[in-house]
């Protein structure tokens, strides 16, 4: 591929995301737009319904209101070069579960509220990895410990320590040879 047509595609791609963040405070408050009280709206072809919410626009609330800030924290973390962009996934995870349950509402649920029990799984996941990268790099940048370097140097003190004991047998058993002779 040249240079140029890559140079192309990235400009597109990143175009499209800035676009995707330029238009968000838009989505974000199209439900105002919406017509008051009414069950159905029909856009593109496509109808959508009040979903138990009880009109369209409050139904667009909630689910606008979940799809937006799940948005931007997909575009941080997929464009985050930051050591600690794993601990986005708990907010993803969040806005998605509740996202969800706004899809799936019926009116004898309550909303935002059973969400919790399943961000405290993806947490408990996320969490060690996080802390387990920044304990790495801590040892690695802080305290200049090199893990590689370490395991390189225990690696060459076993060989040397399999090396003494096959010097010990070879010397046991030139003794007993020459006590022999």
């Amino acid at each position: 591929m040249s240079k140029k047509s890559t140079i192309k595609k990235r400009f597109i791609i990143e175009g499209a995301i800035a676009f995707l963040i330029a238009i968000t405070p838009i989505l974000f408050y199209c439900y105002k737009y919406l017509p008051p009280d009414a069950t159905s709206w029909t856009f593109l072809g496509i109808t959508f319904t009040e979903n138990n919410f009880g009109d369209v626009s409050l139904a667009f609330y909630y689910y606008f209101g979940k799809l937006v800030p799940l948005l931007l924290l997909v575009i941080w973390f997929v464009t985050s070069k930051s050591w600690w962009y794993h601990a986005i996934l708990i907010p993803i995870a969040m806005y998605s579960f509740q996202l969800f349950s706004a899809l799936n509402y019926s009116n004898r649920e309550r909303i935002d509220e059973n969400e919790i029990l399943y961000i405290v799984a993806v947490t408990m996941v996320i969490v060690p990895v996080v802390y387990f990268i920044r304990v790495k790099l801590v040892d690695k940048h802080v305290h200049g410990i090199d893990l590689d370097a370490m395991d390189t140097e225990l690696q060459i003190l076993k060989e040397k320590e399999e090396l003494r004991k096959e010097r010990e047998k070879l010397e046991q058993r030139r003794k007993t040879v020459s006590k022999k002779m």
